[in-house]
């Protein structure tokens, strides 16, 4: 993993002055909590840094909940890349993830600084001056938390909290946590903050376009037993991560939702952590990754949770899926 003197060392060699943070399209909390507590990690080791956050064309409602407590401006227009000095991109581990701002960072030559908690795509590795991606942590604010302990500098109580919401948000509220997880919050809840009141915040009420997305994917689900194990298919034409977990929840071991318009795929990949654990198929790596370049696009992830964009048809990418999730059970029949 990379340190704070890593990166102080790149932003000093850089002679880094204006600093551009880069969130991923409809940036979730653990994406936006991360840039927060980067940023005011950075403003105390160096002061005199500038910086702007961006994402491009909007973050979560969860998102903006969060930045009417914390604020932080975010904007959405494109920046203009060659005025920085360097780059970080938080919770984002494909260019895909930024559309056209990816084509256009990598033109502008800027020094690049990765930090998530998925696994680091090869374009990314390339182009990027420095990679902290760990897959052995549940959300990029676990990461930036321990940045703060190896600087030795303890987190404000508002940057605690942001940190906090942002693990919270992406552990489904501590059920996907690793010991890592507990350890962090244990210390948060250290600094006087009380966890059950500061989690009110992520207590949104779903969308109702969230809802019926859902449902449709209930509706329109198909599905298929490879040896033993349950593999839902469906499509929607938004929310595809939340009708992937909904699909998880009402029985499926592996659940694939895919969209499709004028050529261009979005595909959004769940499986229960019984399905991982028993045949040790990472859906980053073994299913998304090679179904993105089939695709031309990218595709990566977590364990238990991948995406994929990119060009073609959904059938064709469904039935490229199905065809791997056979190849790799082969040897792992559930037991029944």
């Amino acid at each position: 993993m990379g340190s704070p003197k890593e990166i102080i060392g790149l932003l000093e060699e850089k002679n880094a002055k204006r600093i551009l943070i880069l969130c991923h399209k409809n940036a979730d909390p653990d994406a936006v909590c991360s840039s927060y507590a980067l940023l005011n990690l950075l403003k105390m080791i160096k002061p005199d840094l500038e910086f702007v956050v961006a994402a491009p064309e909007s973050i979560s409602r969860v998102s903006k909940i969060i930045l009417e407590k914390f604020p932080m401006e975010v904007t959405h227009e494109e920046p203009d890349f060659k005025a920085f000095d360097a780059a970080f991109m938080m919770d984002t581990n494909t260019l895909r993830q930024l559309g056209e701002w990816g084509e256009h960072i990598c033109a502008a030559s800027l020094p690049i600084i990765v930090i998530d908690h998925h696994a680091p795509h090869p374009e990314t590795e390339k182009v990027a001056s420095l990679c902290i991606c760990r897959e052995d942590v549940s959300a990029t604010c676990e990461i930036i938390y321990e940045l703060f302990r190896e600087a030795g500098i303890k987190p404000s109580r508002d940057v605690a909290e942001v940190l906090l919401l942002g693990i919270a948000f992406d552990t489904r509220h501590f059920m996907l946590s690793r010991q890592s997880t507990f350890k962090i919050v244990s210390e948060i809840a250290d600094m006087g903050i009380n966890i059950q009141e500061a989690l009110q915040i992520l207590a949104v009420p779903m969308d109702i376009s969230e809802r019926i997305a859902r449902l449709k994917a209930c509706k329109r689900i198909k599905t298929m037993r490879i040896y033993g194990w349950i593999v839902a298919f469906s499509h929607v034409g938004s929310f595809q991560a939340s009708a992937a977990r909904v699909l998880i929840d009402v029985g499926a071991d592996v659940a694939i939702v895919g969209s499709e318009d004028e050529g261009e795929l979005l595909i959004s990949m769940r499986s229960s952590n019984e399905f991982y654990n028993k045949t040790g198929i990472h859906l980053g790596r073994d299913i998304a990754a090679p179904l993105g370049q089939l695709l031309q696009g990218m595709g990566g992830g977590h364990t238990t949770s991948a995406g994929v964009n990119g060009r073609g048809d959904l059938k064709t990418a469904f039935n490229f899926a199905a065809k791997m999730l056979k190849e790799k059970l082969k040897g792992s029949p559930r037991q029944m």
